[in-house]
């Protein structure tokens, strides 16, 4: 019977481990799995490029990560290096970001589905946020909040909505952010909800929101632009 019951724990034990290896990219199996973008073959990620034919262009981008982007209607400008730009990061996990912001711009409310992300603050200030999700009742999405400075730390954990904020009205303000994925994804939460194609049932959204139909037709007819380059 003993001998039953820790055969069962090391069961679930082994389970539990496995769920948590799987819950993110995975991991490498060699150095290194260059994406190879011609392969006809579909996979989840990439196929691996004949590592005889790799070089050290594969991992090299001259991203000019230093030089400032022009932001959008909603004052910023978010530039993305990941799999699609360096073909070596197939299967490393992790990604890069600059984030411009124009004074009191901000990258709205979103959720990265595949990654966690850890930011800081090049010049200037950022007021930033996240929100827990559902939890059970009486209690509610907890928001969690932050203003920070040049050289300050952030995390926003994995899928959970977050935003950044530049409060000076005078002054821009960048950011540098890694998130853990090769292809973390962004969500951009007014977008998607208000801006998707086809459009949302406006008697849904009017219903999930509370508020009257026209509200709904007004936001839907807006134009979302996106901030993701």
């Amino acid at each position: 019977m003993a001998s039953s019951s820790s055969f069962l724990l090391l069961a679930a034990l082994l389970a539990l481990v496995s769920w948590q290896a799987t819950a993110s990219d995975p991991s490498p199996l060699q150095d290194f799995c260059v994406a190879d973008m011609n392969s006809p073959v579909r996979v989840n990620g990439f196929v691996c490029k004949n590592p005889m034919e790799v070089n050290a262009d594969d991992f090299f981008k001259a991203a000019n990560l230093d030089k400032p982007r022009v932001t959008n209607k909603v004052g910023s400008n978010v530039t993305l290096i990941n799999v699609m730009q360096i073909a070596g990061l197939n299967t490393l996990g992790i990604s890069i970001t600059r984030i411009d912001y124009a004074p009191l711009g901000q990258n709205p409310p979103h959720t990265h589905p595949r990654a966690t992300e850890i930011l800081t603050v090049l010049e200037g200030t950022l007021y930033v946020g996240f929100v827990t999700s559902n939890q059970p009742a009486p209690n509610k999405n907890k928001f969690l909040s932050k203003l920070l400075n040049k050289g300050d730390v952030f995390v926003f954990p994995v899928g959970l909505i977050h935003f950044q904020f530049n409060p000076n009205p005078h002054k821009p303000a960048v950011a540098i952010a890694a998130l853990s994925s090769q292809n973390p994804g962004a969500i951009t939460i007014a977008n998607a909800v208000f801006g998707s194609d086809p459009q949302i049932s406006d008697d849904v959204l009017a219903k999930a929101f509370q508020v009257e139909k026209n509200t709904i037709d007004w936001l839907q007819a807006q134009f979302w632009e996106n901030n993701h380059n």
